[in-house]
């Protein structure tokens, strides 16, 4: 599958000034700015960043970041899913995971994040993908946003609604442990039924395995 990547960028206004969202990015474009102290959600931002600019050298990988001048002060991630999850088990080609979303608190509410996702959606490529994220509540931010978790699970949803991702159903132990937790899906226009198919067998795999070991 050839994973072809069109840049797009928008600028517009926030209460602290001018923010430009742009992407993908590859390596060298990324080597480019600098990335924000605040960013550590996932590790601290020197390892982060570095994290970033290795998923950017990956063939179907995209970075979408936001940026004040040269400065990083957010970005989400797109890639295959990791060889030792679940949703890699069909080895499916059409199917990449939002793996990361991160603002740092000074832009947060100002569209920033929901303007990551709809950049993200502006390349026509993107119709070719079956988009996932995964959602588990122990990874948001509740202490400092002062959220409930239903309340920090609307937000998210309505955030992930600004890149068309909207709830799916799943029997992942994970994401069925809470009831919070949740799976959130893009199907592309372009994306084959034959592919949505597999899909649907992957999102319901333990039902899909005991199906086939009875018909075995």
């Amino acid at each position: 599958m050839e994973h072809i990547k069109t840049f797009h960028s928008i600028t517009y206004e926030t209460s602290n000034g001018p923010i430009t969202i742009e992407g993908p990015l590859s390596s060298d474009e990324l080597k480019k700015y600098n990335f924000h102290d605040k960013l550590v959600a996932f590790r601290p931002a020197k390892k982060q960043f570095e994290a970033l600019l290795e998923i950017a050298s990956f063939e179907e990988a995209r970075i979408i970041v936001a940026r004040t001048e040269e400065m990083i002060v957010g970005y989400v991630t797109y890639l295959y899913p990791d060889p030792l999850e679940r949703w890699s088990t069909f080895k499916m080609k059409e199917l990449i995971v939002l793996g990361a979303i991160e603002i740092i608190p000074d832009y947060r509410g100002q569209r920033v994040a929901s303007n990551l996702l709809k950049l993200s959606m502006l390349d026509d490529y993107m119709e070719n993908y079956i988009v996932i994220s995964t959602e588990y509540y122990w990874h948001w931010d509740l202490e400092g946003t002062k959220l409930s978790i239903w309340d920090y699970r609307k937000v998210m949803e309505k955030m992930m609604a600004s890149g068309g991702l909207t709830p799916a159903p799943t029997d992942d132990p994970e994401i069925i442990s809470h009831p919070a937790n949740t799976l959130m899906v893009r199907v592309g226009k372009n994306v084959p039924e034959t592919t949505v198919e597999v899909f649907d067998n992957l999102r319901f795999l333990s039902r899909y395995n005991q199906r086939i070991k009875s018909e075995g």
